[in-house]
């Protein structure tokens, strides 16, 4: 009996434990990777549509190297919903798991006297762990010495090329290099075109030279036959959201409805919930309790669906899921196909329906936030670093270099994939190395973000088969007709939208009112550049919650704010419909007492809009409008966004209310749009100070 012969029977016992059925075989590919892995030692890319079985490789390799001697796994996972999945299947064909995250720190300890016992078949972890100063000082170099096999699971995240590019991923290419000769690697996907693969296939050839050189590329046909894609185009968001209110029950089984943002997530299943459905909204800012019981139950078929952001993209593995639903498009082919590939997965048929909106393409360069270093900023987050000479924390170091804390925590890990920083105990340090910002590279990067998006809204107007242009965005080269899509059969959904749905979607969109929580602490660091202020807001100069119309990032009244607010728009009084709006929220805001005058914040860029706002709230409702405050030396400085101890700085001591004759009682301060909060929040505390018992914040837009 040859050694092949040996592995493949050995590996189809493997298999048929983890699935659990006597009669299962290897699909085309799969032991063509697993020998690879195990005999020959490889380093492997496989590019398989989901579903495949691209775990089913990692597990049996798994065995079968631990049976010949081999160390533990390291498995790379980007979520937790995927390694909670993997751990359970794993555990059906012997292959001892376990996990290091954020999530299970007091498990820490245990983890590591098992891996010392040689007790783990599988170690997983997360991408941002490898950079965690005691794991990649202590813990890897160990894992390292003795690693079996090494496997990186999403490795489209390695590319920057890719539609959902990861810093952390970047940390592989140097693990790579280091460990020892002949251990096996193997990257998995299912969302790779030619150019993410030449780009992956790149970085795990690192650290070999002469024979050794070279990764085996396992590349099937990514069509998926059980997938029912269809688009429909409506006019608006009210006749989107009721072709969902009437037809979610012909959807069959349970699947999940996906959203743009969180707002429209949470808006969509309270109305959906209103009307009768069970569901629930999963975003980014779900408790993870939260997201594991949602996770549970639509898995148990106990919701009809989840509404999700793109927080349940990879990771998630429900093979009888039987429908997708995109309410407005992802910005990419690529990323639709990921999303819509979670159904349809172990079932004859699954339905796929985008509806995508006009607002989209706004909705997208909303949310662009680049993964690439802006070189002004990068500079200046080195240059803080190196006169410190000491480690920065992340808060230490946003107080200094005016970056918000999510935007400056991913160019500090671009920054230190690239070398220019450390990582250390203690925060971040400045390495010495020269840097030079690749501006040829990065804007290569944005422009085929922008192409995306252009083929994503080819893909809504194509007349041709949808699922062969998906095909084609990743260079799947069998691409061929479905023969089930909306365009090769015709439409297999409903058109029709009942008037009754219509005017209930309507009534949702109009909702008014959104809160405007108060800030209570002033943010580290503002003393030190000019703002006299430190620890807790006084209880005397704090303003109380607040009020918007709607978030500019809301189904419904975001739209007229989007445009209101957008680059280049003119000023102009308040549509009468937005003040008509804001009435609404006004009259059902149920405060404690009625505010007995208005106030308005000075504005630059919107003088007109916000003195006819703040006029006409005051006589519509009878109040006296006692003007403007005054601005002090220029009035506030700075732009929106950036770093909070900047943004108090930029407006602390600028507003005055000497001029006013401020009463002693409530106060509606309002503004055009919210954006840190700290405006409205130093010109209360001007307010409070002059003699106003309580001051209310009023805006047309809070950011979303």
């Amino acid at each position: 009996m040859t050694a092949t012969t040996t592995t493949r029977t050995e590996a189809l016992d493997i298999l048929r434990a983890l699935v659990g059925r006597d009669d299962a075989d290897f699909h085309d590919g799969q032991f063509e990777a697993i020998e690879a892995l195990v005999d020959d030692r490889r380093r492997a890319l496989v590019v398989q549509r989901t579903g495949w079985g691209k775990s089913a490789v990692y597990f049996v390799a798994t065995l079968l190297l631990r049976r010949r001697g081999a160390g533990p796994t390291v498995l790379v996972s980007p979520l937790l919903a995927l390694m909670r999945d993997q751990i359970a299947a794993a555990s059906r064909a012997g292959v001892r798991a376990v996990k290091i995250d954020s999530t299970n720190a007091h498990e820490w300890a245990d983890v590591e006297e098992m891996l010392d016992r040689d007790e783990v078949d599988v170690l997983l972890v997360s991408p941002e762990r490898l950079n965690n100063p005691s794991f990649r000082d202590e813990q890897l170099p160990r894992l390292v010495a003795r690693i079996g096999l090494l496997v990186v699971d999403e490795a489209h995240c390695i590319s920057d090329w890719g539609h959902d590019f990861r810093p952390d991923y970047r940390r592989l290419r140097d693990l790579i290099a280091r460990m020892p000769a002949g251990v096996p690697v193997l990257a998995t996907t299912a969302t790779a075109n030619s150019r993410v693969v030449a780009d992956v296939a790149e970085q795990l050839d690192a650290g070999l030279t002469g024979e050794d050189a070279g990764v085996l590329t396992i590349r099937g046909p990514l069509a998926r036959a059980s997938l029912r894609l269809g688009v429909l185009r409506l006019r608006d968001s009210p006749s989107r959201l009721a072709w969902l209110l009437g037809h979610l029950k012909d959807l069959p089984g349970s699947g999940i409805i996906y959203t743009l943002t969180v707002a429209a997530a949470e808006d969509t299943a309270r109305l959906l919930r209103e009307r009768g459905y069970d569901v629930r909204a999963y975003t980014g800012q779900t408790d993870t309790d939260e997201r594991e019981e949602s996770e549970a139950l639509l898995k148990d078929n106990k919701v009809k669906a989840l509404v999700a952001t793109s927080a349940l993209g990879m990771g998630f593995d429900k093979p009888d899921l039987g429908f997708v639903v995109h309410l407005g498009a992802p910005s990419s082919p690529v990323s639709y196909y990921q999303q819509v590939g979670r159904a349809g997965r172990a079932t004859a048929s699954a339905d796929v329906l985008l509806l995508p909106g006009a607002e989209d393409r706004d909705i997208w360069h909303y949310f662009a936030t680049a993964s690439m270093p802006d070189c002004e900023r990068a500079e200046r987050v080195i240059s803080a670093l190196a006169e410190a000479g000491a480690p920065l924390s992340t808060p230490a170091l946003e107080a200094i270099v005016d970056i918000r804390r999510t935007p400056l925590e991913l160019l500090l890990k671009v920054l230190d994939v690239d070398g220019a920083v450390a990582r250390v105990k203690g925060g971040w340090v400045a390495t010495g190395s020269a840097w030079t910002y690749d501006e040829e590279r990065y804007r290569r990067i944005a422009a085929e973000r922008l192409a995306e998006q252009d083929h994503m809204i080819e893909y809504e107007q194509t007349a041709g088969c949808r699922m062969e242009f998906l095909q084609r965005s990743l260079d799947d080269q069998t691409a061929a007709p479905c023969g089930r899509c909306d365009n090769c059969a015709g439409p297999w959904f409903e058109t029709a939208i009942a008037a009754e749905a219509t005017d209930a979607a309507s009534a949702a969109l109009d909702r008014v009112g959104v809160p405007i929580d108060p800030r209570r602490q002033w943010p580290t660091g503002a003393d030190r550049l000019g703002a006299a202020v430190r620890g807790r807001i006084p209880a005397d100069e704090q303003a109380s919650e607040g009020r918007a119309l709607a978030r500019l990032t809301d189904l419904g009244w975001g739209g007229p704010l989007r445009e209101l607010f957008a680059a280049g728009a003119a000023d102009a009084p308040v549509p009468p419909n937005l003040l008509a709006a804001c009435v609404r929220v006004l009259a059902g805001w149920g405060w404690d007492e009625r505010p007995i005058a208005v106030v308005a914040v000075p504005s630059r860029s919107r003088p007109q809009l916000v003195d006819s706002l703040a006029r006409g709230i005051a006589e519509i409702g009878r109040l006296p409008f006692l003007g403007f405050l005054d601005t002090v030396d220029g009035g506030p400085m700075g732009q929106p966004g950036g770093n909070s101890a900047f943004r108090v700085a930029g407006v602390w001591g600028r507003f005055s209310a000497a001029a006013l004759d401020v009463p002693s009682g409530p106060v509606l301060l309002v503004d055009d749009r919210v954006d840190s909060g700290w405006t409205l929040t130093v010109a209360a505390g001007v307010l409070r100070r002059a003699g106003a018992t309580a001051v209310l914040p009023f805006a047309l837009a809070l950011r979303g």
